[in-house]
């Protein structure tokens, strides 16, 4: 007996038990979990109805994540799963999955920040005045660029988790692609209230598992 995704084997709404009319049909098909792990890069491909080709992802070790209120989009490592609501199990395999909550590493986002504002991401570095960021302003810059630079440092808040978690070197940010039918773990970086939600989540369960 495979898997099947058919609904006739449920009991009605009132509680009623359905009549057996048919067997399973190749249609209702379901297939074993992919239960994707972060590890060095594996991908199945999977034939599936009409010829088409499913990649099912065994293994993952980097997706493309976007910042949203920058407008920046990275290739960078998931370096582990810290939160899932549906099952904690995930968590502990590092198993990854659409709406799983992440680590990501930061470091391309804290570039291409630097690169565009031209100031660090942190405050703390900003007055230490640390890292990739003296390389770039002790290149020669033309007075139309640096008055770019000015306007756009004017204009470059940054939510303040976010902030202290760039300064960690890892950012919180969710799987929104689908790893067991694409093949793929891309995502969004978390910020604003969507971010509080989780970080308090995160406090909550820390809390209760000592």
């Amino acid at each position: 007996m495979g898997l099947t995704r058919d609904s006739r084997h449920k009991r009605a709404a009132s509680g009623a038990r359905r009549a057996h009319y048919r067997k399973k049909r190749k249609f209702e098909l379901g297939r074993q979990a992919a239960n994707t792990r972060i590890g060095a890069k594996r991908i199945h491909t999977v034939r599936v109805r009409g010829g088409n080709i499913k990649h099912r992802a065994l293994r993952l070790e980097s997706g493309n994540f976007a910042w949203g209120s920058e407008h920046i989009t990275a290739k960078t490592r998931i370096l582990q799963v810290v939160f899932n609501a549906s099952n904690n199990e995930l968590v502990r395999t590092n198993t990854l999955v659409k709406n799983a909550v992440v680590q990501v590493d930061a470091t391309p986002f804290r570039q291409a920040y630097e690169k565009h504002y031209g100031q660090s991401v942190t405050t703390k570095r900003r007055a230490a005045g640390q890292g990739a960021l003296e390389e770039v302003e002790a290149q020669k810059k033309s007075r139309a660029v640096e008055r770019k630079l000015t306007e756009r440092k004017q204009s470059a808040k940054i939510d303040t988790l976010v902030e202290q978690q760039f300064g960690a070197g890892r950012l919180y940010a969710v799987i929104s692609s689908r790893p067991g039918q694409s093949g793929r773990a891309d995502g969004y970086i978390l910020e604003g209230a969507e971010l509080e939600h989780y970080v308090r989540r995160l406090k909550s369960t820390k809390a209760k598992h000592g």
